[in-house]
């Protein structure tokens, strides 16, 4: 069998014609795309499967291929080095596209959502868009050194003090001022930006899902003041693609080696 017939490991189910899902699929979406991030962990990876699997995108999950079929951390790394795709890239995830390369999630993102109808027609609302998908990333960098404050190169039994204190200030300040700025951007409409989801839907809910496995103390008490962001959460889980996508083997669970971790010892 072939990685592009494993579609429940390393990719999606052909690509449907028309509008379905909330995707407008265009002709680039045809192509089968190449994602290269860490097989191991969702980290920030887990933002373009989604955007992917909503879009009904195939693509391949190339580091989760076995070695044999050009898989594995080395296929990452040739891409970092520049040997595939011209020019080094400072760090995964990155995304092959026919003959385009683009690195670093937002930017990807951005060009995913407007080739595959995730993102919005009119500019005001493309650039809204964008500035929530950044402060997104923002709160995701700062989940991230809740348990590593001192260096990500560090074990985290090698920084448990000082991750006791950054946690308690990110959970007390930090997490609700992120998810009030969300929820004030929603305010009562359906979805973040626009009329249809976006890829900030996506980012939201893969947010608020990371925050409920690593501090699920804390983020219930949270989620009590900012029920219209859960709700927006909840809308994308049910949403036909994901919800198949998040009982797939293609989601790769949460564990404490990604970027969400789960410390009993962190979750205030």
């Amino acid at each position: 069998m072939s990685s592009l017939d494993d579609v429940d490991s390393y990719g999606t189910h052909p690509l449907p014609t028309g509008r379905e899902g909330g995707a407008t699929m265009s002709r680039a979406a045809k192509e089968t795309y190449e994602l290269y991030y860490w097989p191991e962990i969702q980290g920030r990876g887990e933002f373009v499967r989604l955007a992917l699997e909503e879009a009904g995108q195939p693509y391949v999950d190339v580091a989760r291929l076995p070695a044999t079929q050009g898989g594995g951390s080395k296929a990452i790394l040739e891409v970092l080095a520049g040997k595939k795709n011209g020019a080094p890239a400072f760090a995964p995830p990155i995304l092959k596209m026919g003959t385009l390369w683009v690195a670093q999630t937002s930017l990807i993102l951005e060009v995913v959502g407007a080739r595959l109808g995730l993102a919005p027609k009119d500019e005001a609302s493309r650039v809204l868009c964008q500035q929530v998908a950044l402060t997104i990333l923002d709160l995701v960098a700062e989940v991230h050194e809740s348990h590593h404050p001192v260096a990500s190169g560090l074990y985290y039994e090698d920084q448990k003090g000082e991750a006791k204190k950054r946690s308690a200030h990110f959970l007390e300040e930090r997490v609700p001022k992120y998810l009030g700025y969300f929820d004030r951007v929603l305010g009562g409409k359906e979805w973040m930006v626009g009329e249809a989801l976006s890829y900030c839907d996506l980012l939201v809910f893969q947010v608020l899902a990371g925050l409920s496995y690593a501090f699920p103390r804390a983020y219930a008490r949270e989620a009590r003041t900012v029920k219209r962001l859960v709700e927006l959460g909840e809308r994308v889980a049910a949403r036909p693609r994901i919800a198949s996508y998040l009982a797939s083997k293609r989601r790769v669970p949460f564990s404490t080696s990604g970027l969400f971790r789960h410390y009993a010892e962190l979750d205030g």
